[in-house]
């Protein structure tokens, strides 16, 4: 069955904005965009998608989770947000689905939370930053999250946090996103990787950003090179990295969709467009270069294995 999915994709709703905003989360990148949810901002982006002829688009909070120290304010960020989401899905069941926001690093509420958005809410999969907090996410306190999400064999979706990858050379220098969010997906993956995290918990379908950032680039450098630097990875990296998938958005550079489909494969790729900040002819595209790119290769990209790995 043929079905465009779009795994990339965000709606902020103003109340949820202004919530995690007094909560103490800097909103400022992801207002007046288009991205909430009023009939005006809805209308707008059915269109851009019957343009562009994609189906269905999976909602995901990141980088604007629900990541709090206090237990009480994760809690009620991840349940309003995830019942926001749930709204949504039910009014447009043909156009939207969604990725569970998750109260970590809470791991108790947590589970409770991903047990309702996946049990009761019929969510998707769940979504989670580069880092909880400055947390790894291979880090060994999440473990009991990769254990619960194994048995459930959940998608979990990672997306950079914007927190620079806590380097004030890319923050203070005007290069946060353009920079920091690539940087983010890298070192995020590469800890999974020689954490071995893909291989104990296979089970879990882990979907991350932006072509896996830098990765395509250095994953033979990280064969060469981990059993002297990381010796107690269980697996070649390159076998690891092909365990995961990878969203499409490249910014439309052909070379770097054709470097992860070759180092991946292009079954693990699917169509991502990061929308709003892809949006109009970059949204446009953000998905025609993948079929330039790949040839047939880039359709199935499009139209097949996100739904395949969602099961919608």
């Amino acid at each position: 069955m043929v079905m465009r999915i779009d795994v990339h994709a965000h709606l902020w709703t103003d109340e949820y904005l202004d919530l995690v905003e007094h909560y103490g989360q800097d909103t400022s990148a992801h207002r007046g965009l288009g991205a909430g949810g009023s009939p005006d901002e809805l209308a707008a982006r059915f269109a851009l998608l019957d343009s562009a002829g994609v189906d269905r688009q999976v909602l995901s909070v990141p980088p604007r989770s629900p990541h709090f120290a206090d237990e009480n304010q994760a809690v009620e960020v991840a349940r309003f947000a995830n019942d926001q989401y749930a709204d949504f899905v039910r009014r447009y069941p043909d156009r939207f689905a969604a990725f569970a926001a998750l109260p970590l690093p809470h791991l108790d509420a947590t589970f409770k939370e991903l047990g309702r958005a996946l049990d009761e809410l019929g969510m998707v999969g769940a979504s989670v930053t580069t880092d909880v907090l400055g947390t790894p996410l291979a880090d060994a306190s999440l473990t009991p999250l990769w254990e619960e999400l194994d048995r459930r064999s959940a998608v979990l979706y990672i997306h950079p946090t914007g927190a620079a990858a806590q380097s004030p050379l890319i923050k203070d220098h005007h290069m946060l996103w353009m920079v920091g969010a690539p940087v983010e997906d890298t070192i995020a993956i590469t800890n999974l990787l020689l954490a071995g995290i893909p291989s104990r918990y296979p089970n879990v379908k882990i979907i991350t950003s932006h072509l896996g950032g830098a990765l395509p680039m250095l994953l033979q450098r990280l064969d060469d090179q981990y059993e002297w630097e990381a010796g107690g990875a269980p697996e070649k990296p390159s076998i690891a990295a092909r365990r995961l998938w990878y969203d499409t958005v490249g910014h439309s550079h052909r070379p770097a969709v054709r470097a992860a489909a070759e180092s991946f494969g292009s079954d693990r790729l699917v169509l991502g467009t990061d929308f709003p900040y892809e949006a109009g002819d970059l949204f446009l595209r953000a998905i025609a270069y993948v079929p330039e790119a790949l040839g047939a290769d880039g359709n199935n990209v499009l139209d097949h294995n996100a739904a395949e790995i969602l099961g919608l």
